[in-house]
Formats: C-alpha cells, structure tokens, sequence
C-alpha cells in the first residue's frame, strides 16, 4: 500500500506525459484491456467512479506503532522507574511465551475432541488432562470442558473445586431437557481457570457400564456447548467407550513416565492403535514425557523423546512440579516457572492442529 504525503504547496499542474505505452490508472473502475482515450486530455477531469481512499487514512497508516513494554524481569523494573521512557522492549523469553499464546489462541471452528490416553496407572495422565485443559481454558475465549471417562472410580473431577455431585450418568439421563448453556452448567464443576469437569460415576459396577453408545450420546451433548473436549480414558483400551473415543478424537495425547516402562508402555499403545486402524491418529498425536519424580534417575530422556517423535506428530515434556504432586486441584498459579511454560507449550503445540481438523469426526 503507498502511502500519501500531503506537502504544502506541491504542484498540481498537470504534466505532459511521453510516450509510451498505455498504463492503466489505480482506482478507475473498467475493464482491464479498455484502451486509453484518444480525445484531448483536460486537467481536473472528472472520473465515472469515485476513489475510495479511506485506507489512506486508516490507523495503521497514520499512527506510528509504539513498541510493546516489558512485562517482567529488570526490563519491565526499567521501564516503571523511568515513567515509560526507557523501553527495551520485551525480552526472548516474552516473545516467546507471546508467540506461544498466540498459537493458542488459533481460530477453531466446531468442537475439537482430544482423548488423553496411557496403558499404565500413576504416569500422571489425569494431571496431564486437567493441566492442558486449564491452560487452554485460561488463555482462549471459548468454552474447555474435561470428561471423565475412567470406568474405574476415575479422579478428573478432584482436580478442580466440586460445585456438583451430578455425573455424566445424570447428564444422559437429562438429557432431552438440555437446550441452553445455563442448563448444561448444572452437570458440571468449573475451576477459576474456566475450565469444566464433567465427572464420572463413583461405583464401579455404574460406571463400569459406561458404554460406547453413551460415550457417543455424551459427546452429542456437548458438542452444542463446546468448542474443546479432553476425555480422559482408563488404562483398558478393550473398553466399550473407548471405541468412541478413538473415532471420535481429532487428536491424541499419549502420556508416558520418565521410566522405562513407561515409555515402553506408551510406546505399546502406540503400537495397538497403529494395529486396529486408528494409524493416522497415532500421526496426529502428541506424546507427553511427564516427570513424576523430582529426578530422571539413569534414563536417557533424550533418547525417549527421539523414539516417540518418530512416531507421533511432536513430543513434549512436562517437568516435576511439587504442587501437581499432591495429587489435589490444580491451581495454574502456584505452578513452578518451568512447569508453566511447559504447560504453554503443550497447550501451544496441541492447539497446532487446531486448523487441520475437520468440525465433525466421521472416521
């Protein structure tokens, strides 16, 4: 776009042109091989169409972009103490963490549907889940909603304060009733990062029943309300639900401990949905090295993470964190530095494929 200087006193006598060839005006509505007029020119003719120079005159072409301050570090004590005068600009590391919500922050049309998926217990999968899904609550303006889908007494629902007693066995019986998003609210807990947990039944035997079909049901419901589902599945892959979970997901995240069979478990997992048709899922899925101990002992995690990026669609790592440790509801802010960037960048690179995906899984 080129811009206009309007310089006093310029002059508006029309030059003689030389020839040449014809060279088509900007702004002059016709058609493109129309040929220039052969009649005598006259200055100040009036066009048949007005011009439309407003974008002349838009923001981003008269106001000069101030440069962005810093958010944190001495930079931004720099900036404060000299009253704005002093501005280095935001540092790597923000532009980083900038460039990360961003990626968050894509444009997602429909309801993208992510199964959260490990063949081994205490790996930190449902950690995992509610983590992703509180980042992604916290940073996009669009409604997160976690579904426990764990057939045994799942614990999804503990790791945010419990506004409920109301299961997803209450949400399919009720629903036909569901029309608005203020009734949906009744079967759901929300955390102060937005994000809501849909819990599972309590007693086994219940929830044990849990079956494709309802898996189905559920998803139906919620698609109406919102735009990303994390399910998080038990370790048994043979379940009912869990056929509707692999049609239905858009993406998986694989979760692996930092030990060797944790890694060889994801890996097997890997490897069955590779065997039962699910392959191009494994290509879009991103594996997760989580740290559940404060020290990786002997195993070389590098080579873990080679081995699972050759497989799946990228692999991230989420460092020990004390507070995850407890076991208890997870607040974003009493995360460690390095387990919140980790979190970012996982919530970053899931949100990746966000402009891939097709609205509605029929696979």
């Amino acid at each position: 776009m080129r811009a206009c200087t309007l310089t006093p006193g310029c002059d508006t006598v029309p030059r003689r042109r030389q020839p040449g060839p014809h060279r088509r005006q900007r702004g002059v509505i016709g058609r493109p091989d129309e040929p220039a007029s052969s009649g005598p020119s006259r200055p100040n003719q009036v066009r048949d169409q007005p011009v439309d120079s407003s974008h002349d005159l838009s923001s981003a072409q008269l106001l000069r972009q101030a440069r962005s301050g810093p958010r944190s570090g001495w930079r931004r004590a720099l900036f404060v103490v000299s009253g704005g005068s002093v501005n280095l600009g935001e540092s790597t590391a923000e532009r980083q963490r900038a460039e990360m919500v961003s990626r968050v922050n894509q444009p997602l049309n429909g309801c993208y549907k992510i199964a959260m998926l490990s063949l081994k217990g205490g790996v930190g999968k449902t950690t995992i889940t509610a983590t992703l899904g509180s980042t992604l609550a916290s940073l996009r303006g669009d409604r997160v909603v976690g579904v426990d889908a764990n057939p045994d007494r799942g614990t999804l629902a503990q790791k945010i304060p419990l506004e409920t007693s109301a299961t997803v066995r209450h949400l399919l019986r009720d629903a036909e009733g569901i029309r608005r998003y203020s009734d949906i609210r009744a079967y759901t807990s929300q955390s102060s990062s937005r994000l809501e947990i849909l819990a599972s039944e309590q007693d086994p035997a219940v929830s044990e029943a849990f079956s494709e079909a309802d898996y189905r049901r559920t998803v139906t419901v919620l698609e109406h309300f919102y735009n990303i589902v994390l399910t998080d599945c038990g370790t048994g892959l043979m379940h009912s639900a869990m056929k509707g979970v692999l049609d239905l997901a858009h993406s998986l995240v694989i979760v692996s401990s930092s030990s060797i069979d944790g890694a060889r478990s994801a890996s097997a997992t890997l490897d069955w949905l590779d065997a039962h048709g699910y392959r191009e899922l494994v290509s879009r899925s991103v594996a997760v090295i989580n740290s559940v101990r404060p020290t990786a002992g002997k195993v070389d995690l590098d080579r873990v993470a080679t081995h699972f990026a050759a497989r799946c669609r990228s692999v991230c790592r989420m460092p020990f964190d004390e507070h995850l440790e407890e076991g208890g509801e997870i607040d974003l802010d009493r995360l460690g530095h390095s387990t919140r960037l980790a979190a970012l960048e996982l919530a970053a690179t899931v949100a990746d494929d966000f402009p891939h995906a097709v609205t509605w899984a029929s696979r």
